[in-house]
C-alpha cells in the first residue's frame, strides 16, 4: 500500500484489523455495514481508499467530528491493519430494486 507521500508500507494484518475494529462497530459495524445514517458502509472498499482516508482524518486533512477523534489515536499500524481487515469483508450485491 502507498501512502500519500508515496512511501511503500506494508499490507496490513485484517486479524489484527478486526481486533481493533470494535472500536468502529457502534457507527461501521464490526461487519463494515453502516449502523447509523451518517456513517457510510466501508465493508470490501479499497484498502488503499481507507488507508488514505484514515490518515486524512488522523491529520486533519478531512474533517469529521468522530472520525477525527478516533483517527488522532491510531498508528499506522492500526491504520494499516484496519484498512486491510475492511477491505477483506466480501460483500455481494442483492436484486435491485424494481427487478
Amino acid at each position: 500500500v502507498a501512502s500519500a507521500a508515496g512511501d511503500v508500507r506494508a499490507a496490513g494484518d485484517s486479524r489484527a484489523g478486526r481486533a481493533k475494529a470494535q472500536m468502529c462497530q457502534a457507527c461501521h459495524g464490526i461487519d463494515g455495514l453502516s449502523k447509523v445514517p451518517d456513517a457510510p458502509n466501508i465493508a470490501g472498499q479499497v484498502e488503499g481508499y481507507l488507508v488514505t482516508q484514515l490518515q486524512a482524518f488522523k491529520s486533519g486533512a478531512r474533517k469529521g467530528e468522530a472520525m477525527t477523534l478516533v483517527a488522532s489515536a491510531l498508528s499506522e499500524h492500526d491504520i494499516d491493519n484496519l484498512a486491510a481487515y475492511f477491505s477483506s469483508i466480501e460483500i455481494r450485491i442483492g436484486k435491485l430494486p424494481g427487478e
